[in-house]
C-alpha cells in the first residue's frame, strides 16, 4: 500500500505541477516542475508551524524512497534508452571523436580540477576535509546530466551540430562519470595505499567496456527480434523488456547499465535499423511510447529533486561553500573542454563559441544529487550534498533558462 500511495502522490503532484507550469509559467517542463516543487516544499515548511500534516507526508515520501537506488539502478536506464533512441545517429557518428574525448578526458580533467580547487576553498572556509573526499565531489559534479540537458536543449534553439555534441557527451559522460565516482569511492573507503593501478583499470575496463559490449549485444538481439515479426504491440513490449532485462544483467555482472542502455538505444534508434526492422506504424508507436515514458519519469524525477531539499542540512557556511563552488565548476568545465575542442574545431567546423555554449549548456541534475546521497558521514555527506544541491539548482534554473538567450546573442 505504501508503494502505491507514494507512486500515486508523485504522479498526482507531477500532474498538478505540470498543469500549473503549462497553464501559467510556460517554462521547459524540467525547470518549471522543479521551481514549483521547491516553492511547494517551502510553503509546506512554513505551513508546518500551524499544521505539519503535509510536511509529514512529504517527509514520508522522501524517507521511503532511496533516491540514489531509484535513479541510478532503476529509472536511469529507461531515461537514457529513450534519449538515445531519439538522438540523431548520423550526426553522432560524425561527432564521435570529440564526444569520446568530452566524455572521458573532459570528465577526468574536470574531476581533478574541481576536486583541487574545492579542497583549497574549503580550507579557506576552515573546513578540515581530506583531498580524496573533495576529489569524490569533483567526480560526482563533473558529468553533465543527460536528463536535464535533453529536456531543455529542445527549446533552446541550439544549432543541430552543437546540440549533438552536448547531448552525445551527456549520454556517455554520465556512465563514465558514475564509473569514475565508484572508483574514487572505493579508494576512499579502502585507502589509496590499498588500491593499485591495476584495480582501478580493472574496474574501469569492466564497467565501461563491459557496459558498451552488453549494449551492442542487446541492441543487436533486439534488432533481430524486431525484424522477425510485424506486430507493433509486441514490438513495443520487446523494447521495454530489452531495457529492463539488460539493466538486471548489467547489475548482476557489475557492468555499467547506463552505458549499456545508451549503446542499445543508439542501435535500435539508428535510421538504417529502423528502416529494416520496423514498419511505419511500429516506429510511430515505439517512439510515442518511449516519449511518453520519458516525459512521465522526467516529471517524477524533477518533483523528487525539488523535494530533496528536505534532507539538506541548512548551515550558512554550507550555502556559502555551494555558492562559491558554482563559478569553480563552470570554470573547470570550460578548461576541460578546451583541448578536445581545439583538436577537432577545424576538422569538424565547430560552431563559434562552442566552448562557452557547452559550458553554460552542460547542466547538472539528479545524477549528481543521487551520487552525493550515496556518500557516507565520514565523507562529509551533509556538506557535499548541500553544495551539490546549490550547484544543481543554479544549473537547471539559471543556466537552463538562459542558455537559449546565450545562443541567440552569440548568433548575432
Amino acid at each position: 500500500m505504501d508503494t502505491y500511495f507514494i507512486a500515486t502522490a508523485l504522479i498526482f503532484l507531477s500532474a498538478i505541477f505540470g498543469y500549473i507550469n503549462v497553464r501559467f509559467l510556460k517554462l521547459p517542463n524540467t525547470i518549471g516542475l522543479m521551481i514549483i516543487t521547491i516553492i511547494f516544499t517551502l510553503a509546506v515548511l512554513m505551513l508546518s508551524y500551524v499544521d505539519d500534516t503535509l510536511l509529514d507526508v512529504e517527509k514520508f515520501i522522501i524517507k521511503s524512497i532511496d533516491f540514489k537506488t531509484f535513479l541510478l539502478d532503476e529509472m536511469l536506464s529507461f531515461l537514457l534508452f529513450a534519449g538515445a533512441l531519439h538522438t540523431n545517429f548520423k550526426q553522432l557518428k560524425i561527432q564521435r571523436s570529440p564526444i569520446l574525448l568530452f566524455s572521458t578526458l573532459g570528465v577526468l580533467t574536470s574531476t581533478f580540477l574541481v576536486g583541487g580547487l574545492v579542497f583549497l576553498i574549503l580550507k579557506l572556509l576552515n573546513f578540515n576535509i581530506d583531498f580524496i573526499y573533495c576529489l569524490l565531489f569533483g567526480a560526482l559534479i563533473s558529468p553533465t546530466d543527460p536528463i536535464a540537458v535533453l529536456g531543455i536543449l529542445k527549446k533552446a534553439g541550439v544549432p543541430k551540430k552543437l546540440e549533438t555534441k552536448i547531448v552525445g557527451e551527456s549520454l556517455f559522460n554520465d556512465g563514465v562519470g558514475v564509473v569514475v565516482f565508484l572508483t574514487i569511492f572505493r579508494m576512499a573507503n579502502s585507502g589509496i595505499e590499498n588500491t593499485s593501478i591495476l584495480d582501478v583499470f580493472k574496474l574501469f575496463g569492466q564497467e565501461v567496456l563491459g557496459g558498451v559490449t552488453l549494449g551492442l549485444l542487446l541492441g543487436w538481439i533486439t534488432y533481430k527480434v524486431l525484424k522477425s515479426i510485424n506486430d507493433y504491440h509486441i514490438e513495443v513490449i520487446i523494447t521495454l523488456a530489452a531495457v529492463m532485462s539488460g539493466t538486471v544483467i548489467a547489475q548482476k555482472l557489475h557492468l555499467s547499465a547506463p552505458l549499456a542502455m545508451v549503446t542499445a538505444g543508439l542501435i535500435v534508434g539508428n535510421d538504417r535499423v529502423r528502416a529494416s526492422s520496423m514498419s511505419e506504424i511500429t516506429e510511430k508507436y515505439v517512439d510515442k511510447f518511449w516519449e511518453l515514458l520519458d516525459i512521465l519519469l522526467n516529471a517524477i524525477l524533477f518533483v523528487l529533486i525539488g523535494m530533496e531539499m528536505l534532507v539538506l542540512v541548512f548551515k550558512v557556511k554550507y550555502i556559502v561553500a555551494g555558492l562559491i563552488t558554482i563559478p569553480i565548476v563552470l570554470c573547470c568545465r570550460y578548461i576541460s573542454l578546451f583541448l578536445p575542442i581545439k583538436i577537432f574545431e577545424r576538422k569538424l567546423d565547430f560552431v563559434p563559441k562552442t566552448n562557452l555554449i557547452m559550458t553554460w549548456g552542460g547542466l547538472r541534475g539528479g545524477i549528481s544529487i543521487a551520487l552525493a546521497l550515496g556518500l557516507s558521514d565520514t565523507m562529509h555527506r551533509d556538506l557535499f550534498l548541500t553544495i551539490t544541491y546549490v550547484v544543481v539548482v543554479f544549473s537547471i534554473i539559471v543556466q537552463g533558462l538562459t542558455v537559449g538567450r546565450l545562443v541567440d546573442k552569440l548568433k548575432n
